[in-house]
């Protein structure tokens, strides 16, 4: 499942809002808290416990990083791992979009996607739509 967003923002702003996850809490109500586990920052192989409305918490591990560009983090429990991408392509200068995606893998993921893929889809435009908000209003403090 993705979601793509055109943002009138350089790419470098959107990924200045990405690469801070402790403050998108902030600017969209589909995250309550952003906790980081061991390295404060997000970078490869950083950990992340991220915690939403009527899901349970989950811990993220960060898989592939490229700064300014992407990155894919995912997280694993009750059988299930979820895999969430977040990719910043540029469109000009000043332009750009994001395309934020889920995947779930593993025995007990058909259900996970029946029950959650309409509130996993309307978290990404959530998520989206605050991204996009946070960036087109400049820097963050």
């Amino acid at each position: 499942m993705e979601v793509e967003i055109g943002i009138s923002a350089p790419p470098s702003a959107v990924w200045t809002v990405l690469a801070h996850p402790t403050r998108w809490p902030r600017w969209t109500a589909s995250m309550t808290s952003v906790e980081p586990l061991g390295q404060p920052e997000l970078g490869p192989g950083a950990r992340m416990r991220i915690r939403q409305p009527r899901l349970p918490a989950l811990v993220w591990q960060v898989i592939a990083w490229q700064p300014g560009r992407s990155f894919t983090w995912a997280a694993k429990t009750g059988g299930v791992t979820t895999v969430a991408t977040h990719t910043v392509l540029p469109a000009g200068a000043d332009r750009c979009s994001l395309v934020l995606g889920v995947s779930q893998h593993g025995l007990l993921a058909p259900l996970v996607r029946a029950t959650t893929g309409r509130r996993t889809r309307r978290y990404l435009e959530m998520e989206a739509a605050g991204h996009k908000a946070a960036a087109e209003a400049g820097p963050i403090a």
